[in-house]
């Protein structure tokens, strides 16, 4: 698993990052989502022995990254762009990797098949395209088989086939018993993903729970539409609840969608439409860092 107890990193005394603590269990793939400039990349070089702490500790099964046996083979990471020399061709890059985790190279053909450059595993990785890259990227981390994946904007360059598979083979590992701890700017596509969150910002945590209390702590709104909607207005205000219109339907806040129809039976109003909105990391997420 993945722990940070108070993690702190302080530049000429000003803190990028401040006391952060969160943990990513094994099992369960962990959101890791935080604006420019709120620390979340400082954080995650700090569990990767990337950047030295200003104090705290950042844990992987319980050690520190630099304290591991088998790194490569414990923990697979994602980190940026440019990974590969551009002159060596993906496959070359691949098994040059093998060499250094220790790995037989039989599985380098194994995974260039698995993240779908089995093709183009003879071209130089200079000629590859941001999401053949990304691949490739993804391939490196995987070498080893390691339990825990840290993965930072892994859908940068991605097509939405890119992302479907990232997203079917990140489930399948957390799955399999595996930690994954992963950010990314395309909180839509998160939200199909992840099963717990942890929210940064100004270096801090913000939340940091399973995404179903996330969404549970987000107001809803209704939206109503029936024959007679002041009619149904009135009965709403009068159990207590918000509304508002937006000229065609009510928009009701404070009412459960039961309420609500058992509000308009009791009124003697036909309903034509009654539905909850979704919920939306992306928005509840911005309202989140905003009020901060």
């Amino acid at each position: 698993m993945i722990e940070t107890v108070e993690l702190t990193k302080t530049y000429r005394r000003v803190p990028a990052v401040d006391a952060v603590s969160f943990t990513a269990a094994p099992g369960r793939v962990t959101g890791f989502l935080g604006l420019n400039g709120s620390g979340k990349t400082t954080t995650l070089r700090m569990l990767l022995g990337l950047t030295r702490p200003t104090s705290g500790t950042a844990l992987i099964n319980k050690q520190r990254y630099r304290d591991l046996k088998h790194p490569l083979r414990e923990v697979g990471a994602v980190m940026e762009q440019g990974i590969s020399h551009p002159g060596q061709t993906g496959r070359a890059h691949l098994h040059t990797q093998a060499l250094l985790a220790g790995v037989k190279a039989e599985r380098v053909e194994l995974l260039l098949e698995q993240v779908g450059l089995a093709g183009e595993a003879g071209l130089r990785t200079g000629d590859y395209s941001l999401g053949m890259r990304q691949r490739l990227a993804v391939a490196t981390a995987l070498l080893g088989e390691p339990s825990v994946l840290v993965f930072d904007e892994p859908a940068n360059g991605l097509d939405p086939e890119g992302m479907a598979w990232l997203r079917e083979l990140l489930k399948a590992h957390a799955q399999g018993g595996g930690t994954v701890l992963i950010s990314s700017h395309l909180l839509a596509e998160l939200a199909q993903l992840i099963d717990d969150v942890v929210i940064i910002a100004g270096g801090t945590i913000q939340f940091a729970a399973p995404l179903a209390d996330l969404y549970g702590s987000t107001t809803r709104k209704l939206r109503v539409r029936g024959r007679d909607p002041q009619k149904l207005w009135r009965a709403f205000e009068q159990a207590g609840a918000e509304v508002e219109t937006d000229g065609y339907a009510l928009e009701v806040t404070g009412l459960s969608a039961e309420d609500a129809g058992d509000l308009a039976f009791e009124a003697q109003v036909p309903v034509y439409e009654l539905s909850s909105d979704a919920p939306n990391l992306e928005q509840i997420f911005l309202d989140r860092v905003s009020a901060r």
